[in-house]
């Protein structure tokens, strides 16, 4: 018998309750909406109150209770995780009351709801660029506030978020033996976050890219990124010293020495046989000017020859007939 005058209890009372939501979502007493409207904020119940706050703006427009009826429907968008809505709401709070005590708190608020809109690190980061802005607005307009004593720390684990995605998408080059691109990509993610934590770990991919792209590079630049490679090995070793990488810096620099051992005999080699190929070339060049000069001076001489012919022809042609035989005696 108990358990059902409990059940009958408990139904009248969500009835009621249901009734009173029904009435206040239906009525255009402002002081009756806002009073349901803070009594669901009271009890946490986020989406009635924020369906109620919806009706207020207008009917309470430049009355005492605007003020709250924004404040509360922040907070309760804030609560109910819509946080992109509640931030704006913040803003426009800070905005439209200037002179509000809680002018400060929404501001922060606001700033914190950037912060808890971003996205893990491997989606986009517009809102984390968006919430490392707005909290460092906070922190340079209320400096010495209570809230500011945790903002910088906020700050860097979102920075952080953006250096690390960075660095997973400049990693992705070094899977793929893109040696190069990896390099590239790694050095200008130092040059946008020359405090990152990850320097230790970016300094190693890219010096173990430069191995990579130098071991396995084409002849005419293999030479030139041996010695770029071997540089960047002694500078890790001097940086980092007595570290893991330090220790990955000497490995990569004996074999290194290694390689450049084994190129500077391919060099002489090659060099060899240039000169051979070279000298080859040579004499073979030289016989061939050799023949072109002795076939010219045959034709030189047989040209001669032939005008020496055509002068002795002309010279009979043109001679004329004695005309007359004169008999000497004897």
């Amino acid at each position: 018998m108990k358990k059902y005058i409990s059940l009958l209890l408990l139904s009248v009372i969500l009835l009621s309750c249901k009734t009173e939501m029904d009435r206040a979502m239906k009525s255009a007493d402002k002081d009756f909406i806002l009073k349901v409207a803070n009594e669901k904020f009271a009890k946490k119940k986020w989406s009635d109150a924020l369906a109620l706050y919806d009706r207020l703006p207008n009917l309470v427009a430049g009355t005492d209770d605007a003020p709250n009826v924004v404040f509360n429907s922040a907070y309760a968008n804030y609560y109910d995780k819509n946080y992109k809505l509640a931030a704006n709401q913040f803003k426009n709070f800070v905005i439209s009351f200037p002179q509000d005590t809680r002018k400060e708190e929404a501001a922060y608020l606001s700033a914190l709801c950037y912060y808890e809109g971003s996205l893990q690190y491997n989606l986009d980061q517009s809102n984390t660029e968006s919430a490392i802005t707005e909290l460092q607005n906070f922190l340079n307009d209320y400096p010495d506030s209570e809230r500011s004593k945790n903002i910088n720390q906020l700050v860097d684990e979102l920075t952080y978020k953006l250096e690390f995605k960075a660095f997973e998408n400049a990693k992705q080059y070094y899977k793929m033996g893109e040696y190069k691109a990896a390099t590239v990509a790694f050095e200008n993610v130092l040059e946008d976050f020359p405090a990152t934590k990850l320097r230790p770990k970016i300094y190693d991919i890219i010096m173990k890219s430069k191995y990579e792209l130098a071991v396995n590079s084409v002849y005419d630049l293999k030479k030139e990124r041996l010695n770029a490679a071997a540089s960047y090995t002694k500078r890790i070793a001097n940086e980092l010293p007595n570290s893991e990488y330090s220790k990955t810096a000497d490995d990569l620099s004996v074999k290194l020495d290694a390689e450049k051992v084994k190129f500077a005999a391919l060099q002489a080699e090659v060099e060899k046989r240039k000169a051979e190929y070279e000298a080859k070339v040579k004499n073979s060049d030289a016989k061939e000017t050799e023949k072109k000069e002795i076939e010219q001076e045959k034709n030189q001489l047989k040209m001669e020859n032939s005008a020496d012919q055509a002068r002795r022809d002309s010279a009979k042609i043109n001679s004329p007939e004695p005309q007359a035989t004169f008999k000497f005696k004897r």
